[in-house]
């Protein structure tokens, strides 16, 4: 069940508009998100990994190390 919903201004998708799912996935669990050469915009990465963390802050939970610079 999802308790908590953020908004971003965009999505990391692909040129063609494909939702990069993995770089979703990577976001939340403070991985690198591989490969982003398709990526339309690379500043929805950023801003993914800036909600997130907002998220985990605001339910008093730690960001991984690493979760916002890429690591």
């Amino acid at each position: 069940m999802i308790s908590d919903i953020n908004f971003v201004q965009m999505l990391p998708k692909t040129r063609s508009g494909k939702i990069m799912r993995r770089v979703l996935k990577a976001v939340v669990l403070g991985q690198d998100p591989g490969d982003v050469t398709t990526i339309e915009d690379e500043g929805s990465v950023e801003e993914a990994r800036e909600a997130w963390a907002e998220m985990r802050a605001s339910l008093g939970e730690a960001t991984p190390v690493g979760a916002l610079d890429g690591r």
